[in-house]
């Protein structure tokens, strides 16, 4: 649903709940998260927006404050359905070309679903877990990357600690491809969740880039675990870096 109403006396907008019925079959959970994402002004800016998901103002979040994506630069998108990152991502690198004085970019989203086209935008549907996949991603790159960003998730299994294990897991698969992908100064960005099983990663990215940041930007949600982390300027590739 769109934005908010005018009141009776016309004098300005005041956003009003949305509830939801029970339905016959719909189980409370489904009726909550259908509640909130009705009431969310995310979810409701992205509508109004044309934007593909509420997600999108997380990287664009991300993004203002650390500046990562640049005209003419190259990014690969890990988990990119339903395509909110790459969205922003390609405006901002000039992927279409729109912009003839500016450097033209390159983005390449990955997904296990299928994700809807858009201009200026490479799709792969695979999983990238999958025995070759990288070597996949890297040959329809055709070359190196400036930046790898990775939003992909698991299922979640309600168990806090199994589900932070198994994003950690995908963390871990993000930042080999990236450290085998990137140019030296290149940026990683990674969807995590707070926990205690990150601090192996951790030293690896401290070792591996020259800053490694935590953030967290106003379109998660508050009472989401989830983080992200910006590791930038990577030093580059050497024996001595796992």
């Amino acid at each position: 649903m769109s934005g908010g109403e005018k009141g009776d006396s016309g004098r300005g907008q005041r956003h009003l709940f949305t509830r939801v019925k029970t339905a016959k079959g719909r189980k409370l959970s489904s009726k909550n998260w259908l509640q909130r994402q009705l009431n969310d002004p995310y979810v409701k800016r992205a509508n109004a927006e044309n934007r593909r998901s509420r997600a999108a103002f997380k990287i664009s979040e991300i993004d203002d404050k650390f500046k990562f994506f640049k005209p003419g630069v190259r990014v690969v998108d890990l988990g990119c359905a339903p395509g909110g990152w790459c969205q922003i991502a390609s405006e901002r690198v000039n992927s279409t070309g729109e912009f003839k004085k500016r450097a033209q970019g390159t983005v390449l989203g990955v997904d296990l679903q299928f994700v809807d086209p858009m201009a200026g935008v490479t799709l792969m549907q695979l999983d990238f877990l999958d025995e070759g996949a990288d070597a996949l991603v890297k040959e329809a790159l055709g070359g190196s990357a400036d930046v790898v960003l990775s939003d992909m998730a698991a299922s979640s299994t309600g168990h806090r600690q199994t589900d932070h294990l198994r994003i950690m897991a995908l963390c871990e698969a993000a930042l080999l491809f990236a450290h085998e992908t990137l140019t030296p100064g290149g940026v990683f960005v990674a969807k995590m969740l707070r926990g205690g099983a990150d601090q192996e990663l951790m030293t690896q990215l401290r070792r591996d880039f020259t800053t490694v940041r935590h953030y967290k930007p106003g379109a998660s949600r508050a009472d989401s675990a989830e983080i992200f982390i910006v590791a930038q300027g990577f030093r580059g590739n050497s024996d001595d870096l796992s």
